[in-house]
């Protein structure tokens, strides 16, 4: 029998959304919670993120009067199974079910809890809304702004978000298309006065994936979860085929942690681990993920050793990435679908040929590019755009219409040609080859239908974050005005999405079926309940939080009825 230095009810590893519902739920319930995070800030990838949660039929979306049901996000999530290879481990329709149902209650009961939610705003419909029971205006929510005076000495222990002011998601992406948006003006001087009255006033608000954790730090501290920094987990304790406890360190020396009710590991994915990547997802980099330094698979093969079944491990959150200079020192890496899903651009690979939608799902971009190159050069494709282009949109978060960073012609990141023969000569593309993919394109920007991948055809490759949901032309807008313009694109992306198979109640599940008692997963920890499909924004940060709270209402055996 294992001896432990101190018991809890319920031990956590890691501080990604999952874990702070799953907390409040055993607080609200009586029990003590410790949560173990390996690095010196709470909050996880999570708080980096955009912090969004698809969560089918929630309580925001049906007080605007929309209609909406589990049956239906059901039907759409089993449709969604047939997109690729059918249904995968970590998704099973038992598994399903629990989320479309549950998710909306973990909504409700972190309202209870005081954690300020709202709905997500309509640029992200569901990514597949051809498909059944899918929903063309949003089923996502996000937390409000927040203001990070509100954790007192924990303020500066919250992992930054990436849109430190006091805006909402929407109004961030109103105030980001400026050269579109008739109303993007209005929306950034009403963001600066807002932010001039708050520094007047002392408050220091974050938006976003850090807002969502900061509110849910708050509603933990408040509910008195122990959060402990710089505790990583080297070990699982499982005794008789139940999890009794973990291995973290004190002061150098290892620390025996028990739990009485069972362990919840929410430690993220293997972004961070290159040799994890070569092995599960070759052609890609660590340098390319948005993640922090501690997304390193430790718990991957944690689980694994104790007879866990890793699944799923070839996907990833893909978040296509354009290398411009200096991007490895960006605390938020510049986006490259955003660039080629808007009118003006698309992507080829290196013969010159376009090879899917540039629009739609930012993991499928990801997934085909890097199948694409198993066959054909594709890391990095490159994104083809002209004049048209720059004089409406930014290219690597800058405006290139007046002029280009030197530096950018220098290290040759971007390429500027007159024809788009000679743009082809300058990426050692065959100049014919790349003329008559242009031509078509524009042939088919012309007629208004994209006839080799559909792009267009889709909500969000219209009206979605990605592209330019208030362009009032065609997403497909013809490159036919020199300059023309060339940039690398390369499959990075905002985490993992494999990992330890669970069960509908969050449990780990064995290879032989059973399960370990007590162990519970949740997070890009797990091979992911959408399996390698990507349902819309939020498919990742939505089943975080929703397993969480399933696992610990199931661990302190609270029922529907309870």
């Amino acid at each position: 029998m294992e001896e432990f230095d101190e018991t809890f009810d319920w031990v956590v590893v890691g501080s990604g959304a999952g874990s702070f519902s799953s907390a409040l739920v055993m607080r609200e319930a009586g029990r003590s919670v410790v949560i173990l995070e390996k690095t010196a800030l709470a909050g996880g990838t999570t708080a980096k993120s955009g912090g969004v949660m698809w969560i089918p039929d929630n309580c925001f979306l049906r007080a605007e009067g929309e209609s909406d049901s589990a049956e239906a996000a059901t039907t759409y999530l089993d449709a969604l199974q047939a997109l690729d290879g059918g249904e995968a481990p970590g998704s099973t329709p038992e598994k399903r079910l629990a989320y479309v149902t549950q998710a909306p209650r973990a909504i409700d009961f972190l309202v209870e809890q005081g954690v300020a939610l709202e709905r997500g705003p309509r640029f992200y419909p569901d990514y597949y809304d051809e498909l059944p029971g899918s929903c063309k205006t949003t089923r996502t929510v996000v937390a409000k702004p927040f203001d990070l005076n509100e954790l007192g000495p924990w303020r500066d222990k919250l992992r930054k978000g990436f849109a430190e002011f006091n805006a909402s998601l929407a109004e961030g992406m109103e105030a980001g298309f400026l050269r579109t948006n008739p109303a993007a003006k209005r929306v950034i001087r009403r963001i600066a006065f807002r932010t001039i009255i708050d520094r007047l006033r002392g408050r220091r608000f974050t938006t976003a994936g850090a807002a969502l954790q900061g509110r849910m730090l708050k509603a933990a501290l408040a509910a008195g979860v122990d959060l402990r920094l710089e505790s990583p987990v080297g070990a699982l304790v499982i005794e008789a085929g139940r999890a009794s406890g973990v291995v973290t360190s004190r002061d150098g020396k290892p620390w025996r942690i028990g739990a009485r009710l069972g362990v919840l590991v929410n430690a993220g994915g293997f972004a961070q681990n290159q040799e994890m990547r070569d092995k599960y997802l070759p052609g890609t980099k660590s340098a390319w993920s948005q993640t922090p330094e501690g997304d390193t698979g430790d718990m991957h093969r944690e689980l694994e050793r104790q007879g866990g079944v890793l699944a799923q491990m070839d996907q990833m959150v893909g978040f296509p990435m354009t290398p411009a200079p200096g991007y490895a020192q960006r605390y938020v890496m510049p986006g490259g679908q955003g660039l080629t899903a808007k009118p003006h651009a698309i992507l080829v690979d290196r013969s010159g040929r376009r090879y899917m939608s540039e629009a739609g799902s930012y993991e499928l971009y990801c997934e085909t590019m890097r199948k694409h190159n198993e066959t054909v050069p594709a890391i990095p494709s490159y994104a083809i755009f002209d004049h048209a282009y720059t004089t409406l949109y930014k290219v690597a978060d800058r405006f290139i219409d007046k002029s280009v960073p030197p530096d950018w012609l220098s290290e040759k990141y971007i390429h500027r040609a007159d024809t788009i023969e000679a743009l082809a000569a300058q990426i050692a593309i065959d100049p014919a080859t790349l003329a008559e993919t242009v031509s078509r394109w524009n042939g088919f920007a012309s007629n208004g239908r994209d006839e080799d991948f559909g792009r267009g055809q889709r909500a969000f490759d219209n009206c979605g974050f990605m592209g330019d949901p208030f362009s009032k032309e065609s997403s497909l807008g013809t490159i036919a005005i020199a300059p023309f313009y060339a940039v690398p694109v390369v499959p990075g992306d905002v985490s993992t999405y494999g990992g330890v198979v669970t069960d509908a109640n969050a449990l780990v599940v064995t290879a032989d079926g059973s399960v370990i008692h007590g162990l519970y997963a949740t997070g890009t920890t797990t091979a992911s309940v959408m399996g390698n499909v990507y349902s819309g924004a939020g498919a990742s940060v939505g089943p975080s939080l929703t397993f969480g709270y399933i696992a610990a209402r199931h661990a302190a055996g609270i029922n529907d009825a309870a």
